[in-house]
């Protein structure tokens, strides 16, 4: 039973690496689709009037060449007069995304609740609330969206885009009263990424299906089907640098370890959608140089806000004494998980690699240990080997005064 114990996190392990990659490659595939068919409707060109393109119903075309050959994508106003025999779906490359990142969450953060989303500082939950509050907000995040999207804000898009711009910012603000702030983090992430797949499931495809069953039945399919799949695919493009950025923010302590990560992300996230509609923008023919302007300007004033405090001054110690202090707290507090061998249930190989088993690799590692453990306090994860305050202070001071 302890071998198959100690077997348990390693094949866990292997289980968030496999499906971590497979999550990346769906993604770019997804986000990829719709960079391009964004940029492909922002770009064609009408037909000349009474041409041949446009009496047969064409809006729009261009000419592009790629990989040694010409291409002429052709975007009709409604649809072709006969059904194409081959006709492909862009589907998959949502579902598998939202497939294997709701298979990720459950294997990163539902198996290991207790480390990767509880912060007692935070709130003391059991591990099953803090999976029914991860759950809860990504059926809730859907719901609110959706229902806005239906009301009649929708037809105003800037007042919409406000609305469900303050629907995620109050989402990271409560998760992150609920969360520690990485799990807070990646669950809005996976709040958008449920509002974009649930935009191809409910809107997008149900739509297109609509209108190839109305030509396969020899009528005329009606618009609204296109234009209500085109507004919410509009949405997702949106969506993706935000959801891109908290993909990727677990590495990056110092957004979501602070007083205030939720306005952190916001920040972060309105950067990133000022930057998408440059380039939508662009794609149309228009540079606004302002966006990605307010865009940088943004994440400038989020790194100067939470930037570390500079160190304070430090009475002279004894480097022996005070590095023996110091072993003895990475020791208890922090090798647990950081070493050849983790005694910590759920940690079958140091996190990053990171070992600390010894003076040696202690001092090899010292200013990871200073940024983690005592500018960010995002280590140890949701402070689960209780590290006091007093206990950063001496880590602190050791650091800055050379790390001897």
């Amino acid at each position: 039973m302890e071998v198959f114990a100690y077997l348990i996190p390693y094949a866990l392990e292997w289980a968030n690496l496999v499906v971590r990659w497979l999550h990346v490659i769906a993604g770019i595939a997804w986000i990829g689709a719709s960079f391009y068919f964004v940029w492909l409707d922002n770009s064609i060109r009408p037909p000349a009037p009474g041409s041949e393109l446009a009496r047969k119903g064409v809006s729009g075309e261009l000419w592009a060449v790629h990989g040694g050959g010409f291409y002429n994508p052709q975007k009709y106003l409604v649809a072709p007069a006969e059904l194409p025999r081959d006709l492909h779906w862009f589907k998959w490359e949502a579902y598998s995304t939202w497939l294997s990142g709701i298979a990720l969450l459950t294997i990163a953060y539902y198996f290991n609740a207790q480390a990767m989303m509880i912060d007692k500082t935070v709130a003391d939950l059991s591990s099953w609330q803090a999976v029914g509050v991860g759950v809860g907000a990504l059926l809730l995040g859907w719901t609110v969206y959706d229902g806005l999207c239906r009301s009649p804000l929708a037809k105003h898009e800037l007042s919409f885009g406000v609305a469900v711009f303050a629907l995620l910012v109050g989402a990271a603000y409560g998760l992150t009263h609920l969360l520690s702030g990485r799990a807070a983090y990646i669950h809005v992430g996976a709040m958008i990424g449920t509002i974009m797949v649930g935009n191809v499931l409910m809107l997008i495809i149900p739509g297109q299906r609509k209108m190839v069953d109305a030509m396969a039945a020899g009528k005329l399919p009606d618009p609204k089907h296109g234009m209500r799949a085109k507004q919410r695919s509009v949405h997702n493009n949106y969506f993706t640098l935000p959801v891109l950025f908290i993909m990727i923010s677990n590495h990056y302590a110092m957004t979501y370890r602070n007083d205030h990560a939720w306005l952190v992300l916001g920040g972060i996230m309105a950067a990133g959608v000022f930057i998408r509609h440059f380039f939508n923008l662009r794609h149309k023919g228009r540079t606004v140089w302002a966006y990605p302007a307010a865009g940088v300007a943004l994440l400038l004033a989020v790194a100067v806000a939470i930037a570390p405090a500079p160190p304070a001054a430090h009475a002279a110690v004894d480097p022996a004494t005070q590095f023996a202090r110091v072993q003895s707290v990475i020791g208890q507090r922090c090798a647990v998980c950081h070493s050849a061998h983790p005694s910590q249930p759920g940690f079958a190989t140091a996190p990053a690699g990171i070992m600390l088993d010894n003076a040696d690799l202690i001092r090899q590692h010292a200013a990871q240990v200073y940024k983690q453990a005592v500018q960010l306090k995002a280590m140890p994860i949701g402070n689960m080997t209780n590290m006091t305050e007093s206990e950063r202070a001496l880590l602190g001071a050791w650091f800055e005064t050379g790390a001897k």
